[in-house]
């Protein structure tokens, strides 16, 4: 029987870690700070262990079959997945594909080894939800190459309720700040647009989700145009617009301002550290409180003119909520993470390095399996 080996038991990894033990998997959940890792499988049952987390100690333990899954920071990633080279054992995680994870295809191919990222949230959702709306619309008779194409991708994590900050944080903000020093790159009216600065590029985002229509405010975030592949808008397609982006509530580039001015001015590793200083300081005052909810909402959106006529317009939308147990975030991170692995044992994913699965058949039933677990998302038509 393979082996899970869950690397990092932080915030993000709970729900997906218990799911995977309740359908019968034996997972090791490694972390640096053990008592988290024994928290996050606390009550679980048999077929899970907890350890603290070293390399050298991971390294040992990992074996030819095995999946290892790295939850860990980035620069981890890498070194992980060469370690599953070496043991021949599968490799998953929510992050990005980076360009040394991407170095890795052919190794992993010739070795029958399966190393799947982007499988989280955002990367990860969004992706299904993009692969299953563009499904719909390439099987519909409004399609044709020649009509002008709009693409939307925006997904946020929020507090349940709006405050002065407009935004709080369940997970350490220093990533969200981090990525406000990231450049964009999509396209706006048929032309690449490229923004230095985020708050530069911030629009009103109005959108009917389950439970009514609010106005959000959006920006675009790192680089979209490789996802025109990714989601099968090939160079015959008629692009008007394609981003994928970041949402929050509406005034939080008002209430951001102060923030936004600060940033602009750090650099080098004094700046790196005073990043750290707010980040540490914004979690003391916004962070989301025990007993309160957070809420994520992921909108993706297909629309499509022929002669100035709209002839397709659907949005994929997920409005989800924090509970008792878990934050949204925590859920939509891990537990889709938890399907990649199953998928991988199960042999659904090609030998070599993967993003979320573009098969509608496999997106659908991972979707359809986030419904039967309570997440409200709808495939919404606009013209019906």
């Amino acid at each position: 029987m393979a082996h899970i080996h869950w690397l990092g038991a932080g915030l993000s990894s709970v729900p997906g870690i218990r799911r995977l033990i309740r359908n019968g998997h034996a997972v090791t959940v490694w972390n640096r700070t053990v008592e988290k890792a024994e928290a996050a499988i606390a009550g679980q049952g048999d077929h899970c262990d907890a350890r603290p987390f070293t390399i050298e100690a991971f390294e040992q333990v990992l074996k030819k079959g095995d999946v290892a899954v790295s939850m860990l920071p980035g620069d981890f990633h890498p070194v992980v997945a060469k370690i599953c080279l070496d043991k021949e054992a599968h490799f998953v995680s929510s992050s990005y594909i980076s360009p040394q994870m991407q170095e890795l295809d052919n190794f992993a191919k010739e070795k029958g080894l399966t190393f799947v990222n982007e499988v989280g949230l955002d990367p990860g959702i969004d992706h299904l939800m993009a692969h299953m709306v563009m499904d719909d619309y390439r099987n519909s008779e409004a399609y044709s190459p020649d009509n002008e194409h709009y693409f939307r991708s925006y997904c946020g994590g929020l507090s349940e309720e709006p405050n002065d900050f407009c935004y709080k944080f369940s997970w350490s903000p220093l990533g969200v700040l981090k990525a406000l020093r990231s450049p964009s790159k999509s396209l706006k009216d048929g032309e690449v647009f490229d923004v230095t600065r985020p708050w530069d590029a911030v629009e009103d985002y109005d959108v009917q989700l389950p439970k009514g229509r609010e106005v959000f405010e959006v920006y675009p975030n790192r680089d979209s145009l490789p996802y025109l592949k990714e989601y099968g808008f090939d160079a015959s397609m008629n692009m008007k617009l394609f981003v994928r982006g970041t949402l929050r509530y509406g005034g939080w580039s008002k209430a951001w301002d102060h923030i936004f001015r600060e940033v602009e001015s750090l650099e080098g590793e004094a700046g790196d550290k005073r990043l750290e200083e707010i980040s540490a300081d914004l979690w003391d005052r916004y962070a989301v409180e025990d007993g309160e909810a957070d809420r994520v909402v992921l909108c993706v959106d297909l629309w499509a003119l022929k002669g100035g006529k709209e002839v397709y317009n659907k949005s994929y939308v997920m409005d989800a909520y924090g509970d008792a147990e878990h934050t949204a975030m925590a859920r939509l991170v891990s537990v889709p993470v938890s399907f990649a692995i199953e998928a991988v044992l199960g042999g659904e994913f090609a030998p070599g390095v993967h993003a979320a699965p573009s098969d509608p058949g496999l997106a659908g039933r991972w979707l359809e399996e986030l419904r039967k677990l309570g997440e409200e998302m709808a495939l919404v038509d606009h013209l019906s």
